[in-house]
Protein backbone atom coordinates (compact mmCIF):
# COMPACT_ATOMS: atom_id res chain seq x y z
CA UNK A 1 0.00 0.00 0.00
CA UNK A 2 1.08 3.57 -0.64
CA UNK A 3 0.51 5.10 2.76
CA UNK A 4 0.75 8.77 1.81
CA UNK A 5 -1.91 8.56 -0.91
CA UNK A 6 -5.40 8.48 0.60
CA UNK A 7 -7.75 9.78 -2.09
CA UNK A 8 -9.95 7.21 -3.82
CA UNK A 9 -11.41 9.61 -6.38
CA UNK A 10 -10.74 9.17 -10.07
CA UNK A 11 -8.05 11.69 -10.94
CA UNK A 12 -6.85 10.70 -14.40
CA UNK A 13 -8.38 10.05 -17.80
CA UNK A 14 -9.40 6.39 -18.03
CA UNK A 15 -8.18 4.27 -20.91
CA UNK A 16 -11.72 2.94 -21.28
CA UNK A 17 -14.13 5.46 -19.76
CA UNK A 18 -17.24 3.32 -20.28
CA UNK A 19 -15.63 0.54 -18.22
CA UNK A 20 -14.32 2.67 -15.37
CA UNK A 21 -16.53 3.40 -12.37
CA UNK A 22 -16.34 6.62 -10.28
CA UNK A 23 -14.15 4.94 -7.63
CA UNK A 24 -11.49 4.38 -10.29
CA UNK A 25 -12.02 0.64 -10.69
CA UNK A 26 -11.91 -0.98 -14.13
CA UNK A 27 -15.03 -3.12 -14.75
CA UNK A 28 -14.72 -5.15 -17.94
CA UNK A 29 -17.63 -4.99 -20.39
CA UNK A 30 -19.70 -8.09 -21.03
CA UNK A 31 -19.56 -10.16 -24.19
CA UNK A 32 -22.18 -9.03 -26.71
CA UNK A 33 -22.23 -12.10 -28.98
CA UNK A 34 -22.80 -15.38 -27.20
CA UNK A 35 -23.82 -17.82 -29.91
CA UNK A 36 -22.33 -21.29 -29.67
CA UNK A 37 -21.19 -23.77 -32.29
CA UNK A 38 -22.70 -27.00 -31.01
CA UNK A 39 -23.25 -30.57 -32.09
CA UNK A 40 -26.76 -30.26 -30.65
CA UNK A 41 -27.71 -27.45 -33.05
CA UNK A 42 -30.82 -28.30 -35.03
CA UNK A 43 -29.66 -26.14 -37.96
CA UNK A 44 -28.58 -27.90 -41.12
CA UNK A 45 -25.18 -27.29 -42.74
CA UNK A 46 -25.01 -23.81 -44.21
CA UNK A 47 -27.87 -22.50 -42.10
CA UNK A 48 -27.69 -19.92 -39.35
CA UNK A 49 -28.31 -20.53 -35.66
CA UNK A 50 -31.27 -22.48 -34.34
CA UNK A 51 -33.83 -21.11 -31.87
CA UNK A 52 -31.32 -21.50 -29.02
CA UNK A 53 -28.59 -19.54 -30.86
CA UNK A 54 -26.64 -22.72 -31.61
CA UNK A 55 -24.75 -22.83 -34.89
CA UNK A 56 -23.95 -26.15 -36.62
CA UNK A 57 -20.46 -27.61 -36.36
CA UNK A 58 -18.96 -27.40 -39.85
CA UNK A 59 -15.28 -27.73 -40.67
CA UNK A 60 -14.07 -24.88 -42.87
CA UNK A 61 -17.06 -22.63 -42.23
CA UNK A 62 -15.89 -20.43 -39.35
CA UNK A 63 -12.99 -18.01 -38.98
CA UNK A 64 -11.32 -17.35 -35.63
CA UNK A 65 -10.18 -13.73 -35.49
CA UNK A 66 -7.41 -13.06 -32.98
CA UNK A 67 -4.70 -10.69 -31.92
CA UNK A 68 -1.47 -12.44 -30.97
CA UNK A 69 -1.03 -9.70 -28.37
CA UNK A 70 -4.30 -10.41 -26.55
CA UNK A 71 -4.30 -12.98 -23.73
CA UNK A 72 -8.01 -13.73 -24.16
CA UNK A 73 -7.49 -14.49 -27.86
CA UNK A 74 -4.24 -16.33 -27.19
CA UNK A 75 -6.18 -18.95 -25.21
CA UNK A 76 -8.16 -19.86 -28.33
CA UNK A 77 -5.03 -19.95 -30.49
CA UNK A 78 -3.37 -22.41 -28.09
CA UNK A 79 -6.41 -24.67 -27.66
CA UNK A 80 -7.00 -24.74 -31.43
CA UNK A 81 -3.36 -25.81 -31.90
CA UNK A 82 -3.32 -28.38 -29.09
CA UNK A 83 -6.50 -30.03 -30.36
CA UNK A 84 -5.36 -30.05 -33.99
CA UNK A 85 -8.22 -27.88 -35.28
CA UNK A 86 -6.12 -25.81 -37.70
CA UNK A 87 -7.79 -27.31 -40.78
CA UNK A 88 -11.29 -27.19 -39.31
CA UNK A 89 -11.25 -23.54 -38.17
CA UNK A 90 -9.27 -20.95 -40.11
CA UNK A 91 -7.31 -18.20 -38.35
CA UNK A 92 -7.23 -14.46 -39.00
CA UNK A 93 -4.62 -12.33 -37.23
CA UNK A 94 -5.18 -8.60 -36.76
CA UNK A 95 -2.54 -5.91 -36.47
CA UNK A 96 -1.36 -5.51 -32.85
CA UNK A 97 -1.76 -1.74 -33.18
CA UNK A 98 -5.35 -0.56 -33.03
CA UNK A 99 -6.46 2.81 -34.33
CA UNK A 100 -9.66 4.65 -33.40
CA UNK A 101 -11.68 2.16 -35.48
CA UNK A 102 -10.37 -0.84 -33.54
CA UNK A 103 -8.76 -4.08 -34.66
CA UNK A 104 -7.64 -3.92 -38.29
CA UNK A 105 -6.44 -6.40 -40.90
CA UNK A 106 -3.41 -4.41 -42.02
CA UNK A 107 -1.16 -7.48 -41.86
CA UNK A 108 -2.98 -8.84 -44.92
CA UNK A 109 -2.50 -7.91 -48.57
CA UNK A 110 -4.63 -4.88 -49.38
CA UNK A 111 -5.36 -4.34 -45.67
CA UNK A 112 -8.33 -6.69 -45.85
CA UNK A 113 -8.90 -10.17 -44.50
CA UNK A 114 -8.67 -12.48 -47.53
CA UNK A 115 -11.56 -14.67 -46.38
CA UNK A 116 -14.00 -12.22 -44.80
CA UNK A 117 -13.20 -9.37 -47.19
CA UNK A 118 -13.26 -6.74 -44.42
CA UNK A 119 -10.68 -4.22 -43.29
CA UNK A 120 -11.78 -3.95 -39.68
CA UNK A 121 -13.33 -6.47 -37.30
CA UNK A 122 -15.85 -3.76 -36.42
CA UNK A 123 -17.44 -4.31 -39.85
CA UNK A 124 -18.45 -7.84 -38.82
CA UNK A 125 -19.69 -6.56 -35.46
CA UNK A 126 -21.89 -3.94 -37.11
CA UNK A 127 -23.14 -6.38 -39.74
CA UNK A 128 -24.34 -8.53 -36.85
CA UNK A 129 -25.64 -5.69 -34.67
CA UNK A 130 -25.88 -2.30 -36.43
CA UNK A 131 -26.54 -0.59 -33.10
CA UNK A 132 -23.44 -1.97 -31.35
CA UNK A 133 -21.47 0.77 -29.53
CA UNK A 134 -19.18 -1.20 -27.19
CA UNK A 135 -15.52 -2.07 -27.65
CA UNK A 136 -14.74 -4.45 -30.50
CA UNK A 137 -12.89 -7.34 -28.91
CA UNK A 138 -10.98 -10.47 -29.84
CA UNK A 139 -11.24 -13.38 -30.03
CA UNK A 140 -14.27 -13.48 -32.25
CA UNK A 141 -15.55 -16.33 -34.37
CA UNK A 142 -17.09 -15.08 -37.61
CA UNK A 143 -19.30 -17.10 -39.94
CA UNK A 144 -17.80 -16.98 -43.43
CA UNK A 145 -21.20 -17.71 -45.02
CA UNK A 146 -23.05 -14.68 -43.61
CA UNK A 147 -20.19 -12.51 -42.36
CA UNK A 148 -21.88 -12.37 -38.95
CA UNK A 149 -20.14 -12.71 -35.59
CA UNK A 150 -21.09 -16.00 -33.98
CA UNK A 151 -19.42 -15.28 -30.66
CA UNK A 152 -16.93 -13.08 -28.87
CA UNK A 153 -17.55 -14.97 -25.62
CA UNK A 154 -13.90 -15.80 -24.96
CA UNK A 155 -14.43 -18.03 -21.87
CA UNK A 156 -16.89 -20.25 -23.74
CA UNK A 157 -14.99 -20.39 -27.04
CA UNK A 158 -12.18 -22.56 -25.73
CA UNK A 159 -14.53 -24.82 -23.77
CA UNK A 160 -16.53 -25.45 -26.94
CA UNK A 161 -13.41 -26.18 -28.97
CA UNK A 162 -12.80 -29.04 -26.53
CA UNK A 163 -16.36 -30.31 -26.14
CA UNK A 164 -18.15 -29.59 -29.43
CA UNK A 165 -15.46 -30.11 -32.07
CA UNK A 166 -14.40 -33.59 -30.96
CA UNK A 167 -15.07 -35.12 -34.39
CA UNK A 168 -12.33 -32.89 -35.77
CA UNK A 169 -9.72 -33.27 -33.00
CA UNK A 170 -6.36 -34.70 -34.02
CA UNK A 171 -5.52 -38.22 -32.94
CA UNK A 172 -3.99 -38.11 -29.48
CA UNK A 173 -5.25 -34.60 -28.73
CA UNK A 174 -5.16 -33.82 -25.00
CA UNK A 175 -8.30 -33.89 -22.87
CA UNK A 176 -8.30 -30.32 -21.59
CA UNK A 177 -11.61 -30.70 -19.71
CA UNK A 178 -11.85 -33.28 -16.89
CA UNK A 179 -14.58 -35.88 -17.33
CA UNK A 180 -15.05 -36.41 -13.60
CA UNK A 181 -17.66 -33.93 -12.29
CA UNK A 182 -15.79 -33.31 -9.03
CA UNK A 183 -12.54 -32.55 -10.83
CA UNK A 184 -14.38 -30.36 -13.31
CA UNK A 185 -15.90 -28.41 -10.43
CA UNK A 186 -12.44 -28.05 -8.87
CA UNK A 187 -11.03 -26.75 -12.16
CA UNK A 188 -13.93 -24.35 -12.67
CA UNK A 189 -13.35 -22.89 -9.20
CA UNK A 190 -9.66 -22.40 -10.02
CA UNK A 191 -10.60 -20.75 -13.32
CA UNK A 192 -12.89 -18.31 -11.49
CA UNK A 193 -10.22 -17.37 -8.94
CA UNK A 194 -7.55 -16.96 -11.60
CA UNK A 195 -9.80 -14.85 -13.81
CA UNK A 196 -10.79 -12.50 -11.01
CA UNK A 197 -7.39 -11.99 -9.43
CA UNK A 198 -4.85 -12.73 -12.19
CA UNK A 199 -6.20 -12.72 -15.77
CA UNK A 200 -8.43 -9.71 -15.19
CA UNK A 201 -6.48 -8.64 -12.12
CA UNK A 202 -3.55 -7.29 -14.12
CA UNK A 203 -6.00 -5.12 -16.08
CA UNK A 204 -7.62 -3.94 -12.87
CA UNK A 205 -4.17 -2.79 -11.80
CA UNK A 206 -3.24 -1.22 -15.11
CA UNK A 207 -6.52 0.55 -15.85
CA UNK A 208 -7.22 1.72 -12.29
CA UNK A 209 -7.57 5.48 -12.04
CA UNK A 210 -7.42 5.76 -8.26
CA UNK A 211 -4.82 4.62 -5.77
CA UNK A 212 -7.41 2.70 -3.76
CA UNK A 213 -8.63 0.71 -6.78
CA UNK A 214 -5.07 -0.08 -7.80
CA UNK A 215 -4.06 -1.17 -4.30
CA UNK A 216 -6.97 -3.60 -4.00
CA UNK A 217 -6.23 -5.16 -7.37
CA UNK A 218 -2.47 -5.32 -6.72
CA UNK A 219 -2.89 -7.06 -3.37
CA UNK A 220 -5.36 -9.59 -4.79
CA UNK A 221 -3.11 -10.33 -7.77
CA UNK A 222 -0.01 -11.18 -5.78
CA UNK A 223 -1.93 -12.97 -3.04
CA UNK A 224 -3.37 -15.26 -5.73
CA UNK A 225 0.03 -15.78 -7.36
CA UNK A 226 1.38 -16.84 -3.97
CA UNK A 227 -1.45 -19.37 -3.59
CA UNK A 228 -0.81 -20.72 -7.08
CA UNK A 229 2.92 -21.00 -6.38
CA UNK A 230 2.17 -23.08 -3.32
CA UNK A 231 -0.19 -25.34 -5.28
CA UNK A 232 2.29 -25.84 -8.11
CA UNK A 233 5.17 -26.62 -5.76
CA UNK A 234 3.83 -30.18 -5.42
CA UNK A 235 2.26 -30.84 -8.85
CA UNK A 236 3.42 -30.25 -12.39
CA UNK A 237 0.20 -28.63 -13.61
CA UNK A 238 -2.69 -26.99 -11.80
CA UNK A 239 -4.87 -30.11 -11.91
CA UNK A 240 -2.08 -32.64 -11.53
CA UNK A 241 -0.02 -34.53 -14.08
CA UNK A 242 -1.67 -33.28 -17.30
CA UNK A 243 -2.29 -29.91 -18.93
CA UNK A 244 -5.89 -28.74 -18.73
CA UNK A 245 -7.88 -25.66 -19.72
CA UNK A 246 -6.96 -23.83 -16.53
CA UNK A 247 -3.25 -24.08 -17.34
CA UNK A 248 -3.83 -22.46 -20.71
CA UNK A 249 -5.74 -19.62 -19.05
CA UNK A 250 -3.03 -18.94 -16.49
CA UNK A 251 -0.21 -19.25 -19.03
CA UNK A 252 -1.47 -16.48 -21.31
CA UNK A 253 -1.19 -14.02 -18.43
CA UNK A 254 2.13 -15.31 -17.12
CA UNK A 255 3.81 -15.18 -20.52
CA UNK A 256 2.94 -11.46 -20.77
CA UNK A 257 3.86 -10.63 -17.20
CA UNK A 258 7.41 -9.35 -17.48
CA UNK A 259 7.04 -8.07 -21.04
CA UNK A 260 3.96 -5.95 -20.31
CA UNK A 261 2.21 -6.19 -16.96
CA UNK A 262 5.16 -5.68 -14.61
CA UNK A 263 6.03 -2.28 -16.03
CA UNK A 264 3.10 -1.10 -18.13
CA UNK A 265 0.39 -2.15 -15.66
CA UNK A 266 2.49 -1.53 -12.51
CA UNK A 267 2.25 -5.17 -11.36
CA UNK A 268 5.69 -4.84 -9.86
CA UNK A 269 5.98 -6.61 -6.53
CA UNK A 270 7.98 -9.23 -8.41
CA UNK A 271 8.80 -10.14 -11.97
CA UNK A 272 7.74 -13.59 -13.05
CA UNK A 273 11.42 -14.52 -13.26
CA UNK A 274 11.68 -13.77 -9.52
CA UNK A 275 8.95 -16.27 -8.61
CA UNK A 276 10.78 -19.62 -8.89
CA UNK A 277 7.84 -22.03 -9.01
CA UNK A 278 5.68 -19.98 -11.38
CA UNK A 279 8.65 -19.15 -13.60
CA UNK A 280 9.58 -22.83 -13.98
CA UNK A 281 5.91 -23.76 -14.55
CA UNK A 282 5.54 -21.09 -17.23
CA UNK A 283 8.72 -22.28 -19.00
CA UNK A 284 7.42 -25.86 -18.87
CA UNK A 285 4.25 -24.80 -20.68
CA UNK A 286 6.15 -22.55 -23.09
CA UNK A 287 8.32 -25.47 -24.13
CA UNK A 288 5.32 -27.74 -24.69
CA UNK A 289 4.65 -28.39 -28.40
CA UNK A 290 1.67 -26.33 -29.51
CA UNK A 291 2.12 -23.59 -26.93
CA UNK A 292 5.43 -21.75 -27.16
CA UNK A 293 5.25 -21.32 -30.93
CA UNK A 294 2.01 -19.34 -30.53
CA UNK A 295 3.72 -16.62 -28.46
CA UNK A 296 4.68 -13.40 -30.25
CA UNK A 297 6.50 -11.06 -27.88
CA UNK A 298 6.84 -8.39 -30.56
CA UNK A 299 3.06 -8.18 -31.00
CA UNK A 300 2.57 -8.26 -27.23
CA UNK A 301 4.91 -5.38 -26.49
CA UNK A 302 3.86 -3.20 -29.39
CA UNK A 303 0.18 -3.61 -28.59
CA UNK A 304 0.33 -2.77 -24.91
CA UNK A 305 2.81 0.06 -25.05
CA UNK A 306 1.62 1.66 -28.30
CA UNK A 307 -2.17 1.56 -27.91
CA UNK A 308 -2.81 2.52 -24.27
CA UNK A 309 -2.10 6.22 -24.60
CA UNK A 310 -3.69 7.05 -21.24
CA UNK A 311 -1.05 4.87 -19.57
CA UNK A 312 1.88 5.39 -21.94
CA UNK A 313 1.32 8.69 -23.80
CA UNK A 314 4.74 8.58 -25.48
CA UNK A 315 3.94 5.14 -26.93
CA UNK A 316 7.60 4.22 -26.58
CA UNK A 317 8.02 0.43 -26.64
CA UNK A 318 10.72 -0.81 -24.22
CA UNK A 319 13.52 -2.92 -25.61
CA UNK A 320 13.53 -5.34 -22.67
CA UNK A 321 13.10 -7.68 -20.98
CA UNK A 322 15.61 -10.39 -21.83
CA UNK A 323 13.54 -13.27 -23.24
CA UNK A 324 16.32 -15.84 -23.54
CA UNK A 325 15.34 -17.54 -20.27
CA UNK A 326 12.17 -19.00 -21.76
CA UNK A 327 14.20 -21.78 -23.35
CA UNK A 328 16.12 -22.65 -20.16
CA UNK A 329 15.48 -26.10 -18.60
CA UNK A 330 12.45 -25.98 -16.32
CA UNK A 331 13.22 -29.02 -14.17
CA UNK A 332 9.56 -29.90 -13.57
CA UNK A 333 9.44 -33.28 -15.31
CA UNK A 334 9.45 -35.10 -11.98
CA UNK A 335 6.76 -33.03 -10.25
Amino acid sequence: MTGDVTSSATSTTPQFAAETVPTGEFVRQGNRFTGRICRASTSRPGEGPDDENRWPVEAGRYRLVVSLACPWAHRAVIVRRLLGLEEAISLAIVDPIRDERGWRFTLDVGDRDPVLGIGFLSEAYLRTDPDYTGRVTVPAIVDTVTGRVVTNDYPQITLDLSSEWTDHHAAGAPALLPDDPARRAEMDALIADIFRDVNNGVYRCGFATSQAAYDVAFDALFARLDVLSERLASRRYLMGAAITEVDVRLFTTLVRFDAAYHGHFKCNRHQLTELPVLWAYARDLFQTPGIGETVDFDHIKRHYYATHEAINPTRIVPRGPDLSGWSAPHGRDGC
